[in-house]
């Protein structure tokens, strides 16, 4: 199966410059846990995260009201190109226990988003279970 039928197509994004409160409204709109953050020609330059957010913010003691996404995001991104199949992508999200995947077109901007969860409602779902207990272990 290939990866452009599975994928979230032109996913929610954030620059690094986004302040918290804004990445953080825009996941609860989304119903998300992760957002590609991308430079101005949308080539991903890392992610941000709830877990982000919780860990390297507010754990810390600084005021997510004034913390930026540099400050707090994870880079480099894993992200995988669009021509990928569904079982590259299974490996490579098991490879780098991630739960989510920037996907990029052939110039390197994000086109999509793949997530856990896309694994569970695809033909892939014997390839879920693995990358579900690969990302599962601690690092």
């Amino acid at each position: 199966m290939d990866l452009d039928r599975l994928m979230t197509r032109n996913p929610k994004f954030c620059l690094a410059t986004s302040l918290l409160e804004e990445v953080a409204r825009a996941m609860r709109d989304e119903d998300v846990g992760e957002l590609p953050v991308v430079d101005l020609d949308r080539h991903p330059i890392g992610v941000i995260t709830d877990r982000d957010i919780v860990v390297r913010t507010l754990a810390a003691g600084r005021n997510p009201l004034e913390v930026r996404v540099q400050d707090c995001m994870t880079a480099p991104p894993v992200t995988i190109q669009e021509d990928a199949t569904v079982e590259e992508c299974a490996r490579l999200m098991q490879r780098q226990q991630v739960r989510r995947i920037p996907v990029v077109d052939g110039k390197g901007a994000l086109c999509g988003i793949v997530a856990l969860a896309d694994l569970e409602r695809s033909d892939a779902r014997s390839l879920q279970n693995d990358v579900t207990r690969s990302v599962s272990r601690p690092h």
